[in-house]
Protein backbone atom coordinates (compact mmCIF):
# COMPACT_ATOMS: atom_id res chain seq x y z
CA UNK A 1 0.00 0.00 0.00
CA UNK A 2 2.62 2.54 1.12
CA UNK A 3 4.64 2.22 -2.62
CA UNK A 4 1.67 2.97 -3.87
CA UNK A 5 0.75 5.89 -1.79
CA UNK A 6 4.12 7.44 -2.46
CA UNK A 7 3.57 7.05 -6.00
CA UNK A 8 -0.23 8.84 -6.09
CA UNK A 9 1.73 11.57 -4.40
CA UNK A 10 4.07 12.17 -6.89
CA UNK A 11 2.00 11.44 -9.91
CA UNK A 12 -0.41 14.18 -7.86
CA UNK A 13 2.77 16.52 -8.37
CA UNK A 14 3.86 16.01 -11.31
CA UNK A 15 0.49 17.17 -12.33
CA UNK A 16 0.28 19.53 -10.34
CA UNK A 17 3.43 21.20 -11.70
CA UNK A 18 2.29 20.43 -15.07
CA UNK A 19 -0.71 22.70 -14.63
CA UNK A 20 1.05 25.59 -12.98
CA UNK A 21 3.57 25.58 -15.65
CA UNK A 22 1.11 25.49 -18.82
CA UNK A 23 -0.95 28.10 -16.29
CA UNK A 24 2.35 30.10 -15.99
CA UNK A 25 2.59 29.95 -19.89
CA UNK A 26 -1.44 31.20 -20.09
CA UNK A 27 -0.83 33.56 -18.46
CA UNK A 28 2.41 34.80 -20.25
CA UNK A 29 0.95 34.99 -23.79
CA UNK A 30 -2.07 36.60 -22.34
CA UNK A 31 0.41 39.43 -20.55
CA UNK A 32 2.15 39.56 -24.15
CA UNK A 33 -0.99 39.63 -26.16
CA UNK A 34 -2.29 42.60 -23.57
CA UNK A 35 0.98 44.59 -23.50
CA UNK A 36 1.38 44.45 -27.12
CA UNK A 37 -2.29 45.54 -27.86
CA UNK A 38 -1.50 48.41 -24.83
CA UNK A 39 1.66 49.07 -26.83
CA UNK A 40 -0.49 49.70 -30.23
CA UNK A 41 -3.11 51.74 -28.25
CA UNK A 42 -0.52 53.86 -26.79
CA UNK A 43 1.31 54.65 -30.29
CA UNK A 44 -2.55 55.59 -32.12
CA UNK A 45 -1.41 58.38 -29.82
CA UNK A 46 0.83 60.82 -31.55
CA UNK A 47 2.87 62.71 -28.40
CA UNK A 48 3.79 66.08 -29.67
CA UNK A 49 5.91 68.23 -27.25
CA UNK A 50 5.13 72.20 -26.86
CA UNK A 51 7.41 74.87 -25.62
CA UNK A 52 5.03 77.07 -23.52
CA UNK A 53 1.49 76.74 -22.33
CA UNK A 54 -0.69 78.09 -25.24
CA UNK A 55 -1.95 81.34 -24.22
CA UNK A 56 -6.02 80.87 -24.84
CA UNK A 57 -8.11 78.58 -26.84
CA UNK A 58 -10.33 81.54 -27.63
CA UNK A 59 -9.83 81.84 -31.11
CA UNK A 60 -9.76 85.50 -31.20
CA UNK A 61 -7.44 85.98 -28.04
CA UNK A 62 -5.15 82.50 -28.64
CA UNK A 63 -3.11 84.30 -31.43
CA UNK A 64 0.32 83.15 -30.04
CA UNK A 65 2.28 80.32 -31.74
CA UNK A 66 1.74 77.40 -29.87
CA UNK A 67 -2.18 78.78 -29.31
CA UNK A 68 -2.33 78.39 -32.95
CA UNK A 69 -0.88 74.95 -33.36
CA UNK A 70 -4.00 73.78 -31.29
CA UNK A 71 -6.64 75.60 -32.89
CA UNK A 72 -5.48 75.02 -36.51
CA UNK A 73 -6.33 71.30 -35.95
CA UNK A 74 -9.89 72.70 -34.95
CA UNK A 75 -10.88 76.17 -36.99
CA UNK A 76 -10.78 75.59 -40.60
CA UNK A 77 -10.71 78.03 -43.80
CA UNK A 78 -12.23 77.95 -46.93
CA UNK A 79 -9.31 77.60 -48.56
CA UNK A 80 -5.85 76.14 -47.35
CA UNK A 81 -2.19 76.02 -49.44
CA UNK A 82 -0.97 73.28 -50.76
CA UNK A 83 1.85 71.55 -49.24
CA UNK A 84 4.36 71.85 -51.91
CA UNK A 85 3.51 74.20 -54.61
CA UNK A 86 2.18 76.75 -52.35
CA UNK A 87 -0.72 77.61 -54.55
CA UNK A 88 -4.15 78.47 -53.06
CA UNK A 89 -6.36 75.30 -53.01
CA UNK A 90 -9.98 74.73 -51.88
CA UNK A 91 -10.19 73.46 -48.08
CA UNK A 92 -14.01 74.03 -47.15
CA UNK A 93 -14.82 74.98 -50.13
CA UNK A 94 -15.68 72.06 -52.93
CA UNK A 95 -13.87 73.90 -55.73
CA UNK A 96 -11.93 77.10 -57.22
CA UNK A 97 -14.26 80.06 -56.68
CA UNK A 98 -16.03 81.39 -59.97
CA UNK A 99 -14.70 85.17 -60.49
CA UNK A 100 -17.13 87.73 -62.42
CA UNK A 101 -14.62 90.45 -63.20
CA UNK A 102 -17.23 93.03 -64.23
CA UNK A 103 -19.72 92.23 -60.93
CA UNK A 104 -16.23 91.49 -58.60
CA UNK A 105 -18.01 88.69 -57.03
CA UNK A 106 -15.96 85.84 -55.81
CA UNK A 107 -19.00 82.33 -56.06
CA UNK A 108 -18.43 79.50 -53.67
CA UNK A 109 -19.47 76.31 -53.77
CA UNK A 110 -19.27 74.71 -50.39
CA UNK A 111 -17.84 70.51 -49.34
CA UNK A 112 -20.77 68.69 -47.60
CA UNK A 113 -18.85 69.01 -44.42
CA UNK A 114 -20.11 68.81 -40.47
CA UNK A 115 -18.85 70.32 -37.44
CA UNK A 116 -17.56 68.02 -35.00
CA UNK A 117 -20.78 67.85 -32.84
CA UNK A 118 -22.34 66.42 -36.22
CA UNK A 119 -24.63 69.98 -37.02
CA UNK A 120 -24.28 70.73 -40.81
CA UNK A 121 -21.43 73.09 -41.86
CA UNK A 122 -23.13 75.82 -44.19
CA UNK A 123 -23.07 79.35 -46.02
CA UNK A 124 -25.23 80.31 -42.97
CA UNK A 125 -22.09 80.22 -40.61
CA UNK A 126 -19.71 81.81 -43.04
CA UNK A 127 -22.20 84.89 -43.53
CA UNK A 128 -22.26 85.05 -39.05
CA UNK A 129 -18.45 85.22 -39.33
CA UNK A 130 -17.79 87.77 -41.89
CA UNK A 131 -20.43 89.66 -39.45
CA UNK A 132 -18.28 88.61 -36.49
CA UNK A 133 -14.95 89.98 -38.19
CA UNK A 134 -17.11 93.34 -38.73
CA UNK A 135 -19.27 93.55 -35.44
CA UNK A 136 -15.52 93.49 -33.35
CA UNK A 137 -12.99 94.94 -36.23
CA UNK A 138 -11.48 91.42 -34.88
CA UNK A 139 -7.18 92.25 -35.30
CA UNK A 140 -5.87 89.92 -38.24
CA UNK A 141 -9.25 89.69 -40.17
CA UNK A 142 -11.03 92.32 -40.07
CA UNK A 143 -8.24 94.61 -42.08
CA UNK A 144 -8.45 92.22 -44.76
CA UNK A 145 -12.35 91.66 -44.92
CA UNK A 146 -13.46 95.05 -45.39
CA UNK A 147 -12.90 94.66 -48.69
CA UNK A 148 -16.12 92.58 -48.98
CA UNK A 149 -19.36 95.06 -49.33
CA UNK A 150 -21.54 92.07 -49.03
CA UNK A 151 -21.97 88.22 -49.12
CA UNK A 152 -25.10 86.39 -50.01
CA UNK A 153 -25.98 83.00 -49.37
CA UNK A 154 -28.17 81.49 -52.30
CA UNK A 155 -28.44 78.26 -50.44
CA UNK A 156 -27.00 76.22 -47.75
CA UNK A 157 -23.68 75.42 -50.00
CA UNK A 158 -23.30 78.88 -51.90
CA UNK A 159 -21.67 81.77 -51.17
CA UNK A 160 -21.47 84.73 -52.97
CA UNK A 161 -18.70 87.62 -52.36
CA UNK A 162 -19.03 90.91 -53.27
CA UNK A 163 -15.89 92.92 -53.29
CA UNK A 164 -15.82 96.85 -53.36
CA UNK A 165 -12.99 96.76 -55.75
CA UNK A 166 -10.34 94.59 -57.03
CA UNK A 167 -8.29 92.90 -54.50
CA UNK A 168 -4.84 90.72 -55.26
CA UNK A 169 -5.06 89.32 -51.49
CA UNK A 170 -8.80 88.24 -51.21
CA UNK A 171 -7.54 84.37 -52.03
CA UNK A 172 -4.63 84.30 -50.02
CA UNK A 173 -5.36 86.81 -47.18
CA UNK A 174 -9.15 86.85 -47.00
CA UNK A 175 -10.61 83.27 -47.89
CA UNK A 176 -7.59 81.57 -45.90
CA UNK A 177 -9.03 83.35 -42.66
CA UNK A 178 -10.75 80.39 -39.90
CA UNK A 179 -14.53 79.79 -40.10
CA UNK A 180 -16.32 79.29 -37.18
CA UNK A 181 -20.12 78.09 -35.89
CA UNK A 182 -23.17 80.58 -35.31
CA UNK A 183 -23.94 77.83 -33.04
CA UNK A 184 -21.10 78.40 -31.13
CA UNK A 185 -19.95 82.12 -31.06
CA UNK A 186 -23.78 83.53 -31.80
CA UNK A 187 -24.54 83.55 -27.92
CA UNK A 188 -21.47 85.04 -27.06
CA UNK A 189 -21.12 87.63 -29.36
CA UNK A 190 -24.24 89.27 -28.46
CA UNK A 191 -23.43 89.60 -25.10
CA UNK A 192 -20.39 90.81 -25.49
CA UNK A 193 -21.73 93.67 -28.13
CA UNK A 194 -23.50 95.05 -24.49
CA UNK A 195 -20.44 95.38 -23.59
CA UNK A 196 -18.63 98.60 -22.94
CA UNK A 197 -15.26 97.11 -24.95
CA UNK A 198 -17.15 94.21 -26.82
CA UNK A 199 -13.89 92.96 -28.56
CA UNK A 200 -12.34 92.10 -24.69
CA UNK A 201 -15.38 90.86 -23.86
CA UNK A 202 -15.32 88.50 -26.89
CA UNK A 203 -11.53 87.37 -26.46
CA UNK A 204 -12.33 86.89 -22.66
CA UNK A 205 -14.89 84.67 -23.47
CA UNK A 206 -13.68 81.10 -21.66
CA UNK A 207 -13.60 78.69 -24.63
CA UNK A 208 -14.09 74.95 -22.90
CA UNK A 209 -15.16 73.14 -26.26
CA UNK A 210 -13.90 74.87 -29.15
CA UNK A 211 -16.44 73.44 -31.86
CA UNK A 212 -14.50 72.98 -35.71
CA UNK A 213 -14.46 71.40 -38.88
CA UNK A 214 -10.96 70.58 -38.65
CA UNK A 215 -9.56 66.78 -38.45
CA UNK A 216 -8.89 67.27 -34.50
CA UNK A 217 -11.20 67.99 -31.64
CA UNK A 218 -10.15 68.97 -28.07
CA UNK A 219 -10.95 66.15 -25.72
CA UNK A 220 -9.26 67.36 -22.41
CA UNK A 221 -6.84 70.28 -21.56
CA UNK A 222 -5.40 69.86 -17.43
CA UNK A 223 -3.37 73.34 -17.97
CA UNK A 224 0.14 73.04 -16.99
CA UNK A 225 0.17 69.15 -17.84
CA UNK A 226 -1.59 68.15 -21.08
CA UNK A 227 -3.93 68.71 -23.84
CA UNK A 228 -5.82 65.71 -25.13
CA UNK A 229 -7.29 66.04 -28.92
CA UNK A 230 -9.12 63.26 -30.50
CA UNK A 231 -10.26 62.13 -34.26
CA UNK A 232 -12.85 63.83 -34.55
CA UNK A 233 -15.29 61.56 -36.97
CA UNK A 234 -16.77 64.18 -38.75
CA UNK A 235 -13.93 65.71 -40.38
CA UNK A 236 -14.99 66.53 -44.25
CA UNK A 237 -11.78 65.64 -45.25
CA UNK A 238 -11.46 61.90 -44.25
CA UNK A 239 -10.58 59.86 -47.38
CA UNK A 240 -10.38 62.61 -49.52
CA UNK A 241 -7.46 63.21 -52.10
CA UNK A 242 -6.58 66.99 -51.96
CA UNK A 243 -3.49 68.55 -52.17
CA UNK A 244 -2.23 65.25 -53.83
CA UNK A 245 -2.60 63.31 -49.95
CA UNK A 246 -5.35 60.72 -49.34
CA UNK A 247 -6.45 62.52 -45.93
CA UNK A 248 -7.17 60.26 -42.80
CA UNK A 249 -6.39 61.28 -39.72
CA UNK A 250 -5.21 57.66 -39.44
CA UNK A 251 -4.51 58.50 -36.02
CA UNK A 252 -6.85 58.63 -32.97
CA UNK A 253 -5.75 60.90 -30.39
CA UNK A 254 -2.92 63.77 -30.07
CA UNK A 255 -1.31 64.45 -26.68
CA UNK A 256 0.17 67.21 -26.31
CA UNK A 257 2.71 68.08 -23.17
CA UNK A 258 4.28 71.30 -22.35
CA UNK A 259 8.03 71.28 -21.78
CA UNK A 260 9.48 74.55 -19.97
CA UNK A 261 13.18 74.06 -22.18
CA UNK A 262 14.69 72.68 -25.20
CA UNK A 263 16.64 70.16 -23.10
CA UNK A 264 14.02 68.89 -21.32
CA UNK A 265 12.45 68.03 -24.93
CA UNK A 266 15.16 66.66 -26.14
CA UNK A 267 15.74 64.62 -23.62
CA UNK A 268 12.04 63.63 -23.76
CA UNK A 269 11.95 62.83 -27.62
CA UNK A 270 15.38 60.38 -26.96
CA UNK A 271 13.73 58.76 -24.85
CA UNK A 272 10.95 58.53 -26.42
CA UNK A 273 8.29 59.95 -24.24
CA UNK A 274 7.16 62.18 -27.49
CA UNK A 275 6.96 61.61 -31.02
CA UNK A 276 7.88 65.59 -31.29
CA UNK A 277 8.94 68.28 -30.49
CA UNK A 278 7.04 71.30 -32.11
CA UNK A 279 9.43 74.00 -32.29
CA UNK A 280 12.29 74.94 -34.15
CA UNK A 281 15.70 73.16 -32.02
CA UNK A 282 19.20 74.94 -32.30
CA UNK A 283 21.60 73.64 -34.30
CA UNK A 284 24.09 72.59 -31.34
CA UNK A 285 21.53 69.43 -30.64
CA UNK A 286 22.35 68.50 -34.01
CA UNK A 287 25.33 65.89 -33.56
CA UNK A 288 23.68 64.35 -30.36
CA UNK A 289 20.98 63.66 -32.46
CA UNK A 290 22.22 62.63 -35.84
CA UNK A 291 23.36 59.67 -33.20
CA UNK A 292 20.43 58.50 -32.02
CA UNK A 293 18.78 55.85 -34.48
CA UNK A 294 15.72 56.38 -33.30
CA UNK A 295 15.41 60.02 -34.03
CA UNK A 296 14.78 61.59 -37.54
CA UNK A 297 15.68 65.39 -38.25
CA UNK A 298 14.50 67.62 -41.15
CA UNK A 299 15.47 70.44 -42.10
CA UNK A 300 12.95 72.89 -44.40
CA UNK A 301 13.29 76.70 -45.20
CA UNK A 302 11.28 79.28 -43.45
CA UNK A 303 8.82 81.62 -44.67
CA UNK A 304 11.22 84.19 -42.64
CA UNK A 305 13.44 87.63 -42.88
CA UNK A 306 16.35 88.22 -40.78
CA UNK A 307 17.54 91.38 -41.95
CA UNK A 308 19.84 95.03 -41.27
CA UNK A 309 17.51 98.10 -41.44
CA UNK A 310 18.74 101.65 -42.00
CA UNK A 311 17.17 104.74 -40.52
CA UNK A 312 16.92 107.03 -43.54
CA UNK A 313 15.56 110.03 -42.12
CA UNK A 314 19.11 110.93 -40.60
CA UNK A 315 22.64 110.94 -41.71
CA UNK A 316 24.89 109.13 -42.71
CA UNK A 317 22.32 106.54 -43.67
CA UNK A 318 20.41 108.76 -45.48
CA UNK A 319 23.27 108.91 -47.89
CA UNK A 320 22.46 105.68 -50.39
CA UNK A 321 26.14 105.71 -51.33
CA UNK A 322 26.83 104.22 -47.48
CA UNK A 323 23.97 101.75 -47.71
CA UNK A 324 25.77 100.41 -51.06
CA UNK A 325 29.35 100.63 -49.12
CA UNK A 326 28.02 98.38 -46.28
CA UNK A 327 25.85 96.03 -48.44
CA UNK A 328 29.18 95.57 -50.20
CA UNK A 329 31.44 95.00 -47.01
CA UNK A 330 29.06 92.50 -45.12
CA UNK A 331 29.83 88.85 -45.54
CA UNK A 332 27.08 86.86 -45.69
CA UNK A 333 28.79 83.33 -46.43
CA UNK A 334 30.52 83.94 -43.11
CA UNK A 335 27.11 84.39 -41.29
CA UNK A 336 25.97 81.33 -42.98
CA UNK A 337 28.93 79.33 -42.04
CA UNK A 338 29.87 80.82 -39.02
CA UNK A 339 26.59 82.11 -36.57
CA UNK A 340 23.85 80.03 -38.91
CA UNK A 341 26.54 77.02 -38.84
CA UNK A 342 25.58 76.35 -42.03
CA UNK A 343 22.12 75.27 -41.51
CA UNK A 344 20.42 78.32 -43.60
CA UNK A 345 21.16 80.08 -47.11
CA UNK A 346 22.28 83.81 -47.29
CA UNK A 347 19.22 85.71 -48.20
CA UNK A 348 19.35 88.37 -51.15
CA UNK A 349 16.18 89.48 -51.75
CA UNK A 350 12.82 90.58 -49.08
CA UNK A 351 11.14 87.60 -49.68
CA UNK A 352 12.70 84.59 -49.09
CA UNK A 353 13.82 81.81 -51.31
CA UNK A 354 11.53 79.46 -49.83
CA UNK A 355 8.48 81.12 -51.37
CA UNK A 356 9.35 80.29 -54.80
CA UNK A 357 6.73 81.48 -56.99
CA UNK A 358 7.12 85.11 -55.93
CA UNK A 359 11.08 85.41 -55.22
CA UNK A 360 13.45 87.29 -57.12
CA UNK A 361 16.12 85.40 -57.76
CA UNK A 362 17.87 88.36 -59.68
CA UNK A 363 17.99 90.97 -57.31
CA UNK A 364 21.50 92.50 -56.88
CA UNK A 365 23.96 90.15 -54.40
CA UNK A 366 26.27 92.73 -53.19
CA UNK A 367 28.98 90.82 -51.35
CA UNK A 368 28.14 87.29 -53.09
CA UNK A 369 31.21 85.66 -54.01
CA UNK A 370 33.50 87.87 -53.67
CA UNK A 371 36.55 87.78 -51.41
CA UNK A 372 37.34 89.98 -48.26
CA UNK A 373 39.87 92.49 -49.86
CA UNK A 374 37.54 92.84 -53.10
CA UNK A 375 34.69 93.31 -50.93
CA UNK A 376 36.49 96.16 -49.26
CA UNK A 377 37.75 97.76 -52.32
CA UNK A 378 34.51 97.74 -53.84
CA UNK A 379 33.09 99.66 -50.71
CA UNK A 380 36.09 102.50 -50.31
CA UNK A 381 35.60 103.27 -54.31
CA UNK A 382 31.76 103.25 -53.42
CA UNK A 383 32.34 105.95 -50.92
CA UNK A 384 35.39 107.81 -52.63
CA UNK A 385 32.66 108.45 -55.69
CA UNK A 386 30.47 109.79 -53.22
CA UNK A 387 33.00 111.97 -52.02
CA UNK A 388 34.18 110.31 -48.58
CA UNK A 389 37.51 110.43 -47.63
CA UNK A 390 40.35 108.91 -45.21
CA UNK A 391 43.72 110.47 -43.39
CA UNK A 392 44.47 106.94 -43.50
CA UNK A 393 42.40 105.00 -46.79
CA UNK A 394 41.76 101.07 -45.97
CA UNK A 395 43.11 100.84 -49.32
CA UNK A 396 47.07 101.53 -49.46
CA UNK A 397 48.80 103.14 -52.45
CA UNK A 398 50.23 99.37 -53.53
CA UNK A 399 46.68 97.85 -53.18
CA UNK A 400 46.81 96.64 -49.87
CA UNK A 401 43.97 96.38 -46.70
CA UNK A 402 45.00 98.52 -43.73
CA UNK A 403 43.77 99.13 -40.78
CA UNK A 404 42.31 102.87 -42.29
CA UNK A 405 41.70 106.04 -39.92
CA UNK A 406 38.23 107.18 -39.04
CA UNK A 407 35.98 108.46 -42.54
CA UNK A 408 35.62 112.00 -43.08
CA UNK A 409 32.48 113.00 -44.57
CA UNK A 410 32.27 114.93 -48.09
CA UNK A 411 32.29 118.54 -46.10
CA UNK A 412 35.57 117.15 -44.25
CA UNK A 413 34.29 116.44 -40.94
CA UNK A 414 33.99 112.94 -38.94
CA UNK A 415 31.29 110.93 -39.29
CA UNK A 416 29.52 110.69 -36.11
CA UNK A 417 29.67 107.34 -34.47
CA UNK A 418 26.42 105.13 -34.89
CA UNK A 419 24.88 102.54 -33.15
CA UNK A 420 23.42 99.02 -34.63
CA UNK A 421 21.01 97.71 -32.33
CA UNK A 422 20.44 93.70 -31.60
CA UNK A 423 18.07 91.90 -29.10
CA UNK A 424 20.30 90.16 -26.59
CA UNK A 425 22.02 87.37 -26.88
CA UNK A 426 19.60 85.29 -24.59
CA UNK A 427 17.04 85.94 -26.96
CA UNK A 428 18.27 85.53 -30.00
CA UNK A 429 22.57 84.64 -30.40
CA UNK A 430 22.32 84.74 -34.11
CA UNK A 431 20.95 88.61 -34.27
CA UNK A 432 23.49 89.74 -31.70
CA UNK A 433 26.12 88.13 -32.96
CA UNK A 434 25.68 89.57 -36.77
CA UNK A 435 25.21 92.37 -35.08
CA UNK A 436 28.94 92.02 -33.58
CA UNK A 437 30.07 91.06 -36.79
CA UNK A 438 28.57 93.81 -38.94
CA UNK A 439 30.26 96.30 -36.53
CA UNK A 440 34.10 94.99 -37.27
CA UNK A 441 33.19 94.83 -41.14
CA UNK A 442 32.07 98.11 -41.18
CA UNK A 443 35.18 99.56 -38.82
CA UNK A 444 37.40 98.28 -41.99
CA UNK A 445 35.91 100.90 -43.50
CA UNK A 446 36.39 103.62 -41.40
CA UNK A 447 32.92 103.44 -40.30
CA UNK A 448 32.70 104.30 -36.34
CA UNK A 449 30.21 101.40 -35.35
CA UNK A 450 28.90 100.35 -32.79
CA UNK A 451 26.49 97.23 -31.92
CA UNK A 452 24.91 97.53 -28.90
CA UNK A 453 21.91 94.59 -27.35
CA UNK A 454 18.87 95.86 -26.25
CA UNK A 455 16.06 94.15 -24.55
CA UNK A 456 13.71 93.11 -27.22
CA UNK A 457 10.40 95.45 -26.19
CA UNK A 458 12.58 98.55 -25.71
CA UNK A 459 14.12 97.68 -29.14
CA UNK A 460 10.77 97.34 -30.84
CA UNK A 461 9.38 100.56 -29.14
CA UNK A 462 12.63 102.53 -30.46
CA UNK A 463 12.72 101.51 -33.66
CA UNK A 464 9.11 101.31 -34.39
CA UNK A 465 7.39 103.66 -31.88
CA UNK A 466 10.14 106.38 -31.43
CA UNK A 467 12.11 105.93 -34.67
CA UNK A 468 15.32 106.95 -32.66
CA UNK A 469 17.81 104.49 -34.02
CA UNK A 470 20.47 104.61 -36.74
CA UNK A 471 21.01 100.96 -37.53
CA UNK A 472 19.26 97.79 -36.59
CA UNK A 473 19.34 93.63 -36.87
CA UNK A 474 15.87 92.50 -36.67
CA UNK A 475 13.67 89.64 -38.35
CA UNK A 476 10.18 88.27 -38.93
CA UNK A 477 10.27 84.91 -37.99
CA UNK A 478 7.25 83.87 -40.27
CA UNK A 479 6.17 85.92 -43.11
CA UNK A 480 2.66 85.55 -44.87
CA UNK A 481 3.37 83.86 -48.59
CA UNK A 482 1.51 86.11 -49.76
CA UNK A 483 3.94 89.05 -50.82
CA UNK A 484 1.92 92.09 -49.96
CA UNK A 485 3.84 92.93 -47.07
CA UNK A 486 6.42 94.35 -49.27
CA UNK A 487 4.38 97.36 -50.06
CA UNK A 488 3.38 97.22 -45.73
CA UNK A 489 7.69 97.23 -44.84
CA UNK A 490 8.45 100.05 -47.23
CA UNK A 491 4.96 102.21 -48.41
CA UNK A 492 5.71 106.13 -47.70
CA UNK A 493 2.18 106.27 -45.74
CA UNK A 494 3.57 103.44 -43.50
CA UNK A 495 6.74 105.67 -42.29
CA UNK A 496 4.71 106.44 -38.90
CA UNK A 497 4.97 105.86 -35.64
CA UNK A 498 4.10 102.12 -34.82
CA UNK A 499 3.92 102.00 -38.77
CA UNK A 500 5.27 99.08 -40.49
CA UNK A 501 7.75 101.32 -42.85
CA UNK A 502 10.48 101.35 -39.81
CA UNK A 503 13.32 102.58 -41.97
CA UNK A 504 11.55 106.14 -43.30
CA UNK A 505 11.67 104.55 -47.08
CA UNK A 506 10.17 107.62 -49.53
CA UNK A 507 9.74 106.10 -53.16
CA UNK A 508 7.40 107.82 -55.40
CA UNK A 509 7.76 105.30 -57.86
CA UNK A 510 7.59 102.08 -55.57
CA UNK A 511 4.52 103.42 -53.87
CA UNK A 512 2.79 103.44 -57.21
CA UNK A 513 3.80 99.96 -58.25
CA UNK A 514 3.02 98.77 -54.60
CA UNK A 515 -0.49 100.27 -55.00
CA UNK A 516 -1.03 98.85 -58.65
CA UNK A 517 -0.05 95.05 -57.45
CA UNK A 518 -2.94 95.22 -54.97
CA UNK A 519 -5.75 95.24 -57.38
CA UNK A 520 -4.49 93.00 -60.16
CA UNK A 521 -6.35 89.79 -60.11
CA UNK A 522 -4.06 88.07 -62.88
CA UNK A 523 -1.65 86.51 -61.27
CA UNK A 524 1.03 86.42 -63.41
CA UNK A 525 0.70 89.94 -64.19
CA UNK A 526 1.25 90.96 -60.43
CA UNK A 527 3.84 89.25 -60.12
CA UNK A 528 6.18 91.10 -62.54
CA UNK A 529 5.25 93.85 -60.49
CA UNK A 530 6.57 92.55 -57.26
CA UNK A 531 9.59 90.76 -59.09
CA UNK A 532 10.21 95.13 -59.94
CA UNK A 533 9.51 95.70 -56.29
CA UNK A 534 12.27 93.54 -55.10
CA UNK A 535 14.73 95.18 -57.67
CA UNK A 536 13.68 98.77 -56.30
CA UNK A 537 14.75 97.66 -52.48
CA UNK A 538 17.96 95.77 -53.36
CA UNK A 539 18.80 99.21 -55.16
CA UNK A 540 17.89 101.07 -53.11
CA UNK A 541 18.68 99.34 -49.86
CA UNK A 542 16.59 100.87 -46.52
CA UNK A 543 17.04 97.33 -45.63
CA UNK A 544 19.84 94.81 -46.30
CA UNK A 545 18.36 90.64 -46.25
CA UNK A 546 20.98 88.83 -43.76
CA UNK A 547 19.85 85.47 -43.63
CA UNK A 548 16.93 82.50 -43.97
CA UNK A 549 17.90 79.79 -41.28
CA UNK A 550 16.39 76.19 -42.04
CA UNK A 551 13.53 75.35 -39.38
CA UNK A 552 15.71 72.73 -37.90
CA UNK A 553 12.94 69.53 -36.50
CA UNK A 554 12.84 66.27 -35.09
CA UNK A 555 11.01 63.22 -34.63
CA UNK A 556 10.66 59.76 -32.89
CA UNK A 557 10.59 57.15 -35.94
CA UNK A 558 9.28 54.45 -34.02
CA UNK A 559 5.71 54.92 -33.82
CA UNK A 560 4.37 56.96 -36.86
CA UNK A 561 5.46 57.77 -40.36
CA UNK A 562 4.48 60.18 -43.15
CA UNK A 563 5.52 64.35 -42.02
CA UNK A 564 4.69 66.33 -44.49
CA UNK A 565 7.40 68.83 -45.80
CA UNK A 566 6.94 72.28 -46.89
CA UNK A 567 7.89 75.63 -45.98
CA UNK A 568 7.82 76.61 -42.28
CA UNK A 569 8.47 72.94 -41.33
CA UNK A 570 6.61 69.38 -40.92
CA UNK A 571 4.29 71.05 -38.29
CA UNK A 572 1.31 71.34 -39.61
CA UNK A 573 -2.29 69.82 -41.01
CA UNK A 574 -1.24 67.60 -43.90
CA UNK A 575 1.12 66.04 -41.44
CA UNK A 576 -1.68 65.31 -38.59
CA UNK A 577 -3.94 64.77 -41.78
CA UNK A 578 -1.79 61.70 -43.37
CA UNK A 579 0.62 60.21 -40.38
CA UNK A 580 -0.16 56.75 -40.42
CA UNK A 581 1.41 54.24 -37.41
CA UNK A 582 4.10 52.36 -38.00
CA UNK A 583 3.03 48.51 -38.20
Amino acid sequence: MRPNTQTHRLKRQVEFTFKFILLAGVLTLASIMFLSCQKTEETRFLKIGLPEEPRSLNLWLGTDANSRKILTQIYQPLYDRHPETLEIIPWLAAEDPVFDKDALTYTIKLRKAKWADGSDFTSDDILFTKQLFFDFKIPRYYSKWKIIKEVEAPDAHTVIFHLKKPSAIFMSRVMTAPIVSRKEWEAVAKEALTKEKPLRSLQDHAVEKPLGTGPFMLTEYKKGAYIHMQKNPHFFGAGQTIGGHVLGPYINDILFRVYGTSDVAILALKKGDIDYYWWDIQPGYIKDLKEQDNVDLYFNKKSALYYLGFNLRKAPFNDRAVRLAIATVIDKEFILTRILQSFGTPMHSIIPSGNHFWHNPDVKKYSHGKSKDVRIKEAVQILKDAGYSWEVPPVAPDGKIVTPSDILLPDGNKMDKFVILTPPADYDPKRAFAGTMIQEWLRELGLPAFSRPMAFNSLLDTVKGKHEFDAFVLGYGKLNLDPDYLRAFFYSKNDKPRGWNMSGYQNPEFDKIADAQRTLIDTAERKKLILEMQKIILDDVPYLPLYNPHIIEATLNENFRGWVAKVDGIGNIWSVCVLKPVE
